[in-house]
């Protein structure tokens, strides 16, 4: 048998006359002739020619859709339209059978909640391949990104013994025996005969901690799992999903937006450099979902349009005082068509707002910077004023916000006097003011959802269809 070669290589340099073999998963088999191969590369399938006259009867009866085989044989010019070339099969190795009337995916159009409940099988299908190559791609794209720039790939902890940023519930972790926890004389949970011998949790962000490592090589990023115990069933939010966080020293909250935008564009370009086929198979899947919604409810541009839309613009500089004149100026809120209508400053900003500052307003992604401090967390830098902190936030058309960051506090000060304000326990932190007491400096960083990044860059409508295993209340399948 032939070196085995991906399909991907040979759509692009496969000459007629090599003799190759191909392996992967059967799609169609017509006529008892003609097989539909795919093997995850790319999106295309190869055509495999089978002589039946001269193939075991066995074998044939063998090749059903998803049934896992090995073809080889000569690469010839394809007779048929839609490839350029095809394999006349000499052999044909089984690898794995798959009975036709169990297999749950057949040559026809899926719903996406059916195949989040096979989520173990969903990768066959093209959508799904196509979503989680493009999340290979994106992923390399960030760690490259900041590669090139010198950055350091931090490590964060995904245990924690705090929830000092008030992030939202958290999972607890422990080995207490929970049918009979034990108990202090005051009849508290006694955490010291837990394993850490204290409250401890799933991390909600790595934000902290990179702010440490930054505080003495200058520029790391965290990329890694996080985990939120909201009991949401909305489309947009996860139990477990990756986040990105750059943290970098002697940078200013200009800086941090210029890095952001820098990341966003360099991901949304490397993808279109690497995954087109996939952009453009899930682009035209996407036109044919619009056309069936109402016009007030399409999108306001096809996929690709939208990539491209966001790379061709300089992203909208705009204070938080800015965008609250022109939203409460806006017609939608005059007219109440907002579901929260803005009346004062002060309020904090729904997907609504953002979304219409970036698609109706401006026409272009939007940095929002300058927010109230009461609406922000304890880190972000107090500004001159004493009403807003030096944060930032990124919208991104059909998404609203993508990226949340700001200047972080490094005046102790202010910082413990910020803490006091939130109620948030001095002595827990004491590590995280040390980086404060001990050779401060100004710095900034923002964390970046990967899968709404994932969510933005395919088109799909549920975080749940670009994550491979989701989590959310009532489900940890798998």
């Amino acid at each position: 048998m032939s070196k085995r070669v991906k399909i991907k290589h040979l759509i692009k340099e496969g000459q007629p006359g090599e003799k190759v073999t191909v392996s992967g998963w059967v799609r169609t088999f017509r006529q008892n002739r003609f097989i539909s191969l795919n093997d995850g590369s790319c999106l295309s399938n190869m055509q495999i020619v089978v002589d039946f006259e001269n193939m075991e009867e066995s074998i044939i009866k063998s090749i059903t859709t998803g049934a896992a085989i090995s073809a080889s044989g000569e690469v010839v010019e394809s007779q048929g339209r839609g490839q350029r070339i095809e394999i006349q099969a000499e052999t044909i190795e089984i690898h794995g059978l798959a009975d036709p009337d169990k297999y749950p995916l057949q040559a026809k159009r899926h719903g996406l909640e059916f195949l989040r409940e096979i989520a173990h099988l969903r990768f066959r299908t093209n959508t799904f391949g196509a979503i989680f190559r493009i999340r290979h791609s994106a992923s390399f794209a960030i760690h490259k990104f900041f590669n090139d720039r010198g950055f350091y790939y931090m490590h964060s902890p995904i245990l924690t013994g705090s929830d000092a940023e008030g992030a939202g519930e958290m999972f607890q972790v422990t080995t207490l025996p929970l049918n009979d926890v034990p108990k202090t004389e005051d009849g508290e949970v006694d955490y010291k005969q837990d394993f850490f011998e204290k409250a401890t949790n799933l991390t909600v962000s790595g934000q902290l901690e990179a702010e440490l490592g930054a505080l003495a090589l200058s520029e790391v990023y965290t990329f890694g799992p996080t985990f939120r115990a909201e009991n949401s069933h909305t489309s947009r939010h996860l139990a477990e999903f990756w986040m990105i966080e750059p943290e970098v020293a002697f940078c200013d909250l200009e800086d941090n937006m210029n890095l952001a935008e820098d990341m966003l564009k360099y991901i949304i370009q490397y993808v279109m450099d690497h995954n087109r086929e996939d952009l453009d198979f899930l682009d035209n899947r996407l036109q044919q979902e619009e056309k069936s919604k109402p016009q007030h409810q399409r999108s306001p541009m096809a996929l690709i349009e939208k990539l491209e839309f966001c790379l061709a613009n300089d992203f909208e500089r705009v204070s938080y005082t800015e965008a609250i004149r022109i939203l409460m100026n806006s017609k939608p809120n005059k007219k109440k068509k907002f579901q929260f209508v803005i009346e004062e400053w002060g309020a904090d900003l729904h997907s609504e707002h953002e979304r219409f500052l970036v698609e109706k307003h401006f026409k272009k992604p939007v940095i929002l910077y300058d927010y109230p401090k009461d609406i922000k967390s304890f880190y972000m830098r107090l500004n001159e004023d004493g009403k807003t902190v030096g944060a930032m936030d990124i919208l991104f058309p059909g998404i609203g916000e993508i990226i949340g960051g700001s200047q972080r506090e490094e005046r102790l000060d202010v910082l413990l006097s910020r803490m006091k304000e939130m109620d948030i326990p001095e002595e827990e932190m004491s590590w995280y003011l040390d980086t404060r007491r001990f050779g401060t400096c100004p710095h900034a960083g923002y964390g970046l959802g990967f899968e709404r990044m994932i969510l933005f860059v395919t088109g799909m409508a549920n975080i749940r269809d670009v994550i491979p295993f989701p989590r959310y209340p009532g489900s940890a399948e798998f």
